[in-house]
């Protein structure tokens, strides 16, 4: 069954999607195109506009599978299931949902099913169900409010990190700061794999709705620092290195620079963005979503450095 249509607040989040497109796909159509970026280890790349809403992946093990992220809709997550069954047999143990955002949790009832654990950081389990439903405040309709009260839940979670085996082979699971607050990486040493989750958006301007981004550049240098020579699955984009990683990261700093040199220089509203904007466009225009989130981007950051920017309430 698939997810519900989007308000456009919702698309600015699950970049994926567009409504059109939404309407026109078949039950047929692939969600994402698979990518074998280690042995065993699997990147599921969002086919633009198929309604996936962003990037995940699996990794096979001796005895069992782990699944990353489940996005958006169940019937791309069904289609992720079938491509694992494709490929082994063995039981799927462990789900790990990167952070809280809808397009990477909604899928996580097709593998509680099939039996997964559903594995994360312990905001995400206080958050799914809640502040998923803020992409359609202030009036969230019925059935978007049923849809996402619907989402499976983690069942295990874990507040700095997990080590999960799928048999001998070990996937570090570590939590890093900046996009959202409950952020996981999924690191796979025997083939030097990380998947970033939403830390590392591949040439792609990212949703900052509830980003620290001074967090964020530091997650992204820790990264670099710890993985110089890993094969990189973002949240969105196309599977990376160390380059790209460097690239995005290069984009945060640019953007809370811009921002705070025009906040220094008194400007404010639609003048605060005209320049930010006029200042940006040369490195970045060419980016994937960079019309559409551009703007949300420099407000987002204004009210960040203004320390009035809302953000989730951790879990105690």
């Amino acid at each position: 069954m698939r997810a519900p249509s989007l308000p456009p607040l919702v698309v600015s989040l699950v970049s994926c999607l567009t409504l059109a497109s939404a309407l026109a796909a078949s039950e047929a159509k692939p969600y994402f195109t698979l990518h074998e970026v280690g042995p065993g280890v699997f990147a599921a790349i969002c086919v633009p506009g198929s309604g996936a809403g962003s990037n995940a992946g699996f990794i096979i093990g001796d005895d069992g599978v782990a699944v990353v992220d489940t996005f958006q809709s169940s019937a791309a997550a069904e289609q992720l299931l079938a491509a694992i069954r494709e490929r082994t047999k063995l039981p799927i143990h462990f789900v790990v949902n990167t952070h809280y955002h809808l397009d990477h949790v909604a899928g996580n009832g097709v593998f509680r099913d099939a039996g997964a654990t559903i594995v994360a950081q312990r905001n995400v389990r206080a958050w799914e169900r809640t502040e998923n439903l803020k992409w359609w405040a202030p009036n969230v309709p019925p059935d978007k409010r049923t849809w996402v009260e619907s989402f499976v839940l983690p069942n295990l979670v874990y507040d700095d990190g997990v080590d999960l085996y799928l048999g001998n082979r070990r996937l570090e699971v570590r939590v890093l700061p900046g996009h959202t607050g409950s952020d996981s990486v999924v690191f796979v040493p025997d083939a030097d794999v990380v998947f970033t989750g939403d830390l590392f958006w591949n040439a792609t301007l990212p949703n900052t709705t509830d980003a620290d981004t001074a967090a964020w550049v530091t997650s992204d240098e820790r990264l670099l620092a710890d993985h110089p020579a890993a094969t990189l699955v973002p949240g969105h984009g196309e599977v990376g290195k160390a380059a790209d990683v460097a690239a995005f990261r290069g984009y945060l700093e640019a953007l809370r620079g811009a921002v705070a040199s025009a906040r220094r220089n008194g400007l404010s509203g639609e003048a605060l963005v005209s320049e930010v904007r006029g200042r940006l466009a040369p490195r970045f225009a060419r980016w994937g979503f960079y019309d559409h989130f551009i703007t949300p981007n420099i407000t987002q950051m204004d009210a960040e450095l203004a320390g009035t920017k809302r953000h989730p309430i951790p879990v105690r």
